[in-house]
């Protein structure tokens, strides 16, 4: 097909996520660590532009922590078009434009959300036809955190995190995120986990089954006090100033306090909107976060929207605190 023939800009919007709950195995040969993680996605969003090409695939970025986003081959956006064409005999000729609304390097995977939300544009795009299925087998080749933004909502994550099973979940919660501008490696991370935990940790985890029990109640008081993250104390001890943001976060009446995923990104569970903006002003007035937004969970997965109303009908964007 050539690129005259084919259809016009796809815009795609993918949500962030928080881990609700993270369960670290031991580390295994293959160098990785079995996970039972508990995904939710919020409406901090990731929002790609996919542009008919000549050839070649280029990527250009705006927004949140733009500047510090590569736009050569290692960009996870760049590799999810070229991965795409390479499995389905199209010519790799696409225009991406990534407008960040997720932290760079916070635990977000926000450049998980760059690759789904590509996947779904390019595949719209090119006219490749592959099901939703088949796109996140393709993201889980690029990386463990890819298929679950392509399916949104609250899911398990099993294995390196990529094998999804929905998880049943009631009501909508209301988070205040404190932001960092330096963000934290993830395979940092997991290697300081490694040194602190010495070997004491399972090679089996399960998902805390307070936290589901929470999540299908739609209790929010229960789900805060269930919230866990194995990999907090090794995100507190490469950053230490975390500590102070959790404290100010439970000191203003946070329901549960956790770090995302690999950090350094701290997520605070409010009793409402309301109550998650005023969270986000404790923040702020400590002076313990480089920003704050507040956004609101759980959300739908990648998809496509049009147009001029790519921002407004996927849903409310998080609120600046």
């Amino acid at each position: 097909m050539s690129p005259s023939t084919r259809s016009d800009a796809v815009h795609v919007r993918a949500p962030g996520k928080i881990n609700l709950g993270l369960v670290v195995g031991r580390r295994q040969e293959d160098g990785f660590h079995p996970l039972a993680t508990v995904f939710q996605a919020v409406s901090a969003y990731e929002d790609v532009t996919a542009h008919p090409a000549e050839s070649g695939v280029t990527v250009t970025v705006s927004g949140l922590h733009a500047d510090r986003v590569p736009t050569g081959e290692q960009n996870l956006a760049v590799r999810a078009a070229r991965l795409l064409a390479e499995s389905t005999g199209v010519e790799a000729a696409v225009r991406l434009h990534i407008r960040k609304g997720v932290p760079v390097a916070g635990g977000m995977a926000g450049g998980s959300a760059d690759a789904a939300a590509t996947l779904v544009a390019c595949d719209t795009l090119w006219r490749t036809g592959l099901s939703r299925d088949d796109l996140a087998e393709l993201g889980a080749a690029l990386g463990s955190d890819v298929p679950f933004p392509l399916a949104g909502q609250t899911a398990i994550g099993r294995g390196r995190g990529d094998l999804l099973t929905p998880a049943m979940s009631r009501g909508e919660y209301h988070w205040a995120l404190a932001l960092q501008d330096t963000g934290l490696s993830t395979p940092e991370v997991f290697g300081v986990f490694d040194e602190l935990i010495a070997g004491a940790v399972v090679d089996d985890p399960q998902a805390d089954r307070t936290l589901m029990q929470a999540l299908r109640a739609g209790d929010a008081a229960e789900l805060g006090r269930a919230l866990r993250n194995d990999l907090q104390p090794a995100a507190l001890e490469l950053a230490p100033h975390l500590a102070e943001t959790l404290a100010v976060a439970q000191d203003a009446g946070a329901l549960g306090v956790v770090v995302s995923g690999s950090g350094p990104t701290v997520a605070a569970l409010g009793r409402s909107r309301q109550h998650a903006l005023a969270i986000a002003a404790a923040v702020t007035a400590a002076g313990v976060a480089d920003d704050v937004l507040c956004v609101t969970g759980p959300v739908a997965g990648a998809r496509l929207s049009g147009g001029a109303e790519m921002l407004a009908s996927a849903g409310t964007p998080g609120d600046r605190g």
